[in-house]
């Protein structure tokens, strides 16, 4: 049944039908028409990342989306999850989630969505509630709270400036925030680093580039590498075996190998960094449609004409190595790699994202190889 608010014309609807996810996902491109640094997603991605046959963070998540509607209109949606894989904070505290938070600029529209996902959560033992999260923690994360002036890189959310305030009123305050930095082709790693990244590789470290012969254990080395570096990491949830071969099947069309590359030390994996052209400078203008033409636009501006700006989305090194001598050292020589590379085919631009506000390492090596703060997406938390 409609969840009826004090607004009598206002409802919230539990998204059930394939028509209610189609208004769900096409919803924050109505209401960002206006908004020059929006870029909406692909139509076809939406609907495979929403659909339990496609996605297999399913597999060990519960997810109910909502559409909020007045006078017939849809005016707003959130998303409420819990995902059995993520490690709870505390004993006693079961966390559940919220994420894909879009709505009309009106504090009543928030109280309904927020009533509805944390009736949901509530109602299965949660006690309290995080976000946002789309789903996953490993997906899209946080809220943007600053950087609006510019659009969103690949994997990156873009939110209106009056969200926060929006979702601070219904009891929500900051649990952490994530940083974006960018760097041009200006920037480089320091250069007490470059100094010994010329004397070149000590004796049983290796830099090699993605293997495509072998990409499907190229993305397991890579998901083990990630799972070991993160571990310690505020919210980590490992990524499942199901997830990293889609991971690897939804990269493999927009990837270059020559941007993608492994640190070995001793014969063992023990880093990687990646970086990804900007997918979303490629369908800026297709309106999240890849039909009947966008399939072909999109692949001649990744494969011919080429993208100018890309996403450090991941990068990792072990912890078995990570305060050793030559580990410290890896996430320069891999940086000075793909970096170079990428600014021989013509990128002059990138993302390095997302980063914890207190993961001073991370915020170090982003700063020194030229990065500046330019967006922070936050995520907030509140008691149920």
């Amino acid at each position: 049944m409609p969840f009826d608010s004090a607004n009598a014309d206002l409802q919230v609807i539990p998204v059930q039908t394939p028509d209610e996810l189609k208004r769900f996902i096409a919803l924050p491109a109505r209401l960002n028409a206006k908004d020059p640094n929006w870029i909406t997603p692909l139509f076809m991605e939406r609907t495979e990342a929403l659909t339990p046959k496609t996605n297999p963070f399913f597999a060990h998540a519960e997810v109910q989306l909502f559409l909020a509607t007045r006078g017939g209109r849809d005016v707003g949606r959130i998303s409420a999850q819990i995902d059995q894989l993520t490690p709870q904070p505390m004993p006693g505290r079961l966390d559940g989630h919220f994420g894909m938070i879009a709505a009309e600029d009106d504090s009543a529209i928030f109280q309904v969505l927020f009533r509805a996902a944390e009736d949901w959560l509530r109602a299965r033992g949660r006690t309290h509630v995080v976000g946002p999260f789309n789903l996953s923690i490993n997906e899209e994360v946080g809220l943007l709270v600053h950087g609006f002036d510019t659009p969103p890189m690949i994997l990156m959310g873009h939110d209106q400036a009056y969200t926060g305030k929006r979702v601070e009123e219904q009891g929500y305050a900051k649990a952490k925030d994530v940083f974006a930095y960018v760097a041009d082709e200006n920037g480089d790693i320091p250069e007490v680093a470059q100094r010994r990244v010329k004397r070149g590789l000590p004796e049983g470290v290796v830099l090699r580039q993605l293997d495509m012969s072998r990409y499907d254990d190229e993305v397991r080395t890579l998901t083990d590498i990630l799972n070991d570096a993160w571990k310690e990491n505020w919210g980590f949830t490992a990524t499942t075996e199901a997830e990293t071969a889609q991971l690897g099947k939804a990269l493999k069309q927009v990837i270059d190998k020559r941007l993608i590359w492994f640190a070995e030390i001793d014969g063992e994996a023990a880093g990687v960094v990646v970086f990804l052209p900007n997918v979303n400078e490629a369908i800026a203008d297709l309106k999240g449609k890849l039909l009947p033409f966008g399939w072909a636009k999109l692949l001649w501006r990744l494969k011919v004409k080429g993208v100018k700006s890309a996403r450090i989305p991941l990068m990792g090194v072990k912890k078995k190595f990570a305060n050793t001598q030559r580990g410290r050292m890896l996430p320069f020589w891999m940086m000075k790699a793909s970096r170079d590379m990428a600014m021989s085919l013509g990128y002059n631009r990138y993302e390095i994202s997302w980063v914890l506000e207190d993961n001073k390492a991370m915020r170090h090596i982003a700063e020194n190889v030229g990065g500046t703060h330019y967006k922070t997406y936050r995520i907030y938390e509140k008691a149920l």
